[in-house]
């Protein structure tokens, strides 16, 4: 029996590829970008073949066969292997660990019961290849000059579409697809949005406007079985639109012609745990490899897009005006709260707005980005506050459930009938949550019908969607939510937005704050005044309770000027030399004590000089302790990215030779420092 070597990526922390051997004819040798079951020590895990060949290294007596090859489905393609292998070299992790996990689970799973059934249930499904478009509206003429541009971009086009709130670049996206998939005979098209709230919305759009076109859906919400289905209808080029959160950038997409990443700013792009990658950036570098355009939508995009537009590395296509004829932007407008001092957290002049609204059968949104019902307890008696005992953080009172949970390490406990310190019964609430300007607006508005969305009133799946579609019925008079409510929801009946404790950002030591803030406030505000409005309606209207009226970031939001703040922070950052003009990477490092993760930090620091290479002293996370471990960071720092690149090749290698119990992670680009 003749036999063939394969050259397989498994989901492991080490650095190689294995070889097993196969046994097969000449010319039926198993193809690269299939999958394989192996046995692997105890264990038997699927891999990914990544080469097929006639020799090894291994010797005889060592080297195993292979228990089996996935021949029923379609490998996947080199272009796909090619970015999983990018991804791997640039974010410093073994190809296993990047390629295997964007794959469905039940692609890994030993048994081929559920691959088998999606594949029969895929081809009993009929072909549908009508892309013809229904009910396109008419574009106003910078939409019109957007959507062309796009729908006609040839080669790598890498496009940031500016456009204000309400400007209509979902109608501009929806209308490109409409000439790529006319023109592109089976091509596909990648669709991606930050949070997975975002997709009902969106998904129903493409599905009314393309009925004609198979869509597939990926996020993280989906079931196995639903995303084993949906992956697959892209794997095999049936659904020719696929839209999803980060995960669906790893898709295999046989025949991608257009990418458009919406809300191209948001930092949800970034995973924050395991392979910490940018989904983003990964799309930018799938599109230059394909060859095809990208869009990047943003109503306030990043400093990195808008700095790469300004340089002319990406085209710039602006929409200014909303859509909607008759539509315009709200007027800003900031409360100072050291002149109107808030009663239960609301200035008598937000007050004031939300009664004028209620009076008109208008919606109101009350937006604060922090859940809960209060920060923290304490007792005024002996100043004791509710601490975290595993954390370096606050439990917060969540008075509806009667307990204390803490939003890092979910650590719950029931709320204490006195202090624990000095036996007070009189425990007073800090500061103000979702739950309590809830709670104080339904005794003030008591006939108003008000809804809360945040991450507690939605633990349920579809609870979110649900919230949502209540308040587009127009079943809500008062909405009160965080970030959840602040971007992509297009509500007809909103016209007042009252934006409650924005400062805190303001004072973060997280040099990206500003910038975020500014972006979250710009997006809440184009929440209002979306429709057109009618006779003897209310001027759509944001309020900003605020005690720095004078900060020039308010002022910015206040004249809706994205381009001079950007502009102003990008000038402050190539003073200071920070990103996007200085590349960095974070290695972190846990432990039971805080002195082991620092020592080994500063071992880290001593084993590699490297010229070009700056290593900053090992400090403390802001979250220094969570979940009793205590954690600390080394943050690297250089003008040149491959400078950068070379360095951690060579630094890891020696970090993963260094005998440590320390756990330790290193992010490439990192957002929270």
């Amino acid at each position: 029996m003749a036999y063939c070597i394969l050259n397989i990526a498994l989901d492991t922390p080490l650095t190689s590829c294995f070889d097993y051997r196969w046994p097969c004819a000449a010319g039926e040798e198993p193809r690269v970008g299939q999958l394989a079951l192996v046995s692997f020590g105890r264990r038997e895990v699927v891999g990914l073949i990544v080469a097929v060949k006639h020799d090894t290294e291994v010797p005889a007596d060592k080297l195993k066969d292979a228990l089996a090859v996935r021949s029923q489905l379609t490998p996947l393609s080199p272009q796909w292997i090619a970015l999983a292998a990018f991804a791997a070299d640039y974010y410093q992790r073994p190809l296993g660990e990047v390629a295997l996990p964007g794959l469905p689970k039940n692609l890994r799973v030993l048994t081929t019961v559920a691959l088998d059934r999606a594949l029969k249930k895929l081809a009993k499904s009929a072909p549908v290849h009508d892309h013809t478009p229904l009910d396109m509206p008419v574009l106003n003429g910078a939409q019109q000059e957007a959507a062309d541009t796009i729908g006609g971009a040839q080669g790598f086009t890498p496009i940031l579409l500016y456009g204000v709130t309400g400007s209509g670049k979902t109608e501009v996206y929806l209308q490109a697809c409409a000439e790529v998939l006319a023109r592109e005979e089976g091509g596909q098209i990648l669709i991606l949005v930050p949070e997975i709230n975002l997709t009902p919305q969106l998904e129903g759009n493409i599905r009314a406007r393309f009925p004609g076109v198979m869509l597939a859906t990926l996020h993280s919400s989906l079931s196995e079985g639903e995303r084993m289905l949906h992956w697959l209808a892209a794997h095999q080029g049936q659904a020719r639109i696929v839209l999803g959160t980060r995960l669906a950038i790893l898709a295999s997409l046989p025949q991608l012609k257009l990418i458009v990443i919406d809300e191209e700013h948001d930092p949800s792009y970034k995973q924050q745990e395991g392979l910490r990658y940018s989904a983003r950036d990964l799309a930018v570098w799938r599109a230059r490899q394909l060859g095809i355009p990208i869009v990047l939508g943003s109503a306030t995009p990043s400093l990195e897009s808008w700095h790469h537009a300004g340089s002319g590395r990406y085209r710039k296509l602006e929409l200014r005006e909303r859509a909607v004829k008759d539509a315009v932007l709200p007027r800003v407008k900031l409360l100072d709260m050291e002149r109107d001092k808030p009663v239960d957290g609301i200035t008598s002049h937000l007050m004031a707005a939300l009664r004028q609204r209620l009076e008109r059968g208008e919606q109101s949104l009350l937006f604060l980005n922090r859940r809960g019902y209060a920060p923290v307890i304490c007792c005024e008696s002996c100043g004791w506050i509710s601490n975290c005992t595993r954390c370096t953080s606050f439990m917060v009172l969540h008075k509806p459930e009667h307990r204390l949970r803490c939003h890092h390490c979910s650590l719950e406990l029931r709320i204490p009938r006195h202090c624990p310190t000095c036996g007070n019964v009189d425990l007073q609430p800090l500061g103000r949550g979702t739950q309590r300007v809830e709670e104080g607006l339904q005794q003030v508005f008591p006939q108003a019908r008000i809804l809360r969305i945040d991450a507690d009133s939605t633990r349920l799946k579809g609870s979110a969607q649900a919230a949502f579609d209540t308040v587009h019925r127009g079943e809500v008079d008062i909405l009160i939510g965080t970030q959840m409510v602040a971007k992509g929801h297009d509500f007809k009946k909103l016209t007042l937005v009252g934006i409650l404790n924005p400062d805190t950002a303001l004072f973060s030591q997280d040099y990206r704050a500003s910038e975020r803030l500014f972006a979250q406030l710009m997006q809440v505000a184009g929440r209002a005044g979306r429709a057109a409005r009618t006779e003897g309606g209310s001027v759509s209207e944001v309020l900003i309770q605020t005690r720095y009226a004078s900060h020039p970031l308010y002022s910015a939001v206040v004249n809706h000027d994205y381009d001079r703040f950007a502009t102003d922070l990008l000038a402050e950052r190539r003073q200071a030399a920070l990103p996007p003009y200085l590349y960095q990477a974070l290695l972190r490092a846990e432990a039971p004590e805080l002195a082991t993760a620092i020592g080994f930090l500063e071992s880290a620091r001593d084993a590699l000089v490297f010229h070009g290479i700056t290593l900053n002293d090992p400090i403390p996370m802001t979250m220094t302790r969570v979940h009793n471990v205590d954690r600390a960071q080394l943050l690297v720092e250089s003008p040149s990215r491959p400078a950068l690149q070379a360095f951690l090749k060579e630094w890891l290698a020696l970090l993963r030779a260094m005998k440590s119990r320390v756990k330790w992670s290193l992010e490439v680009d990192p957002l929270d420092i």
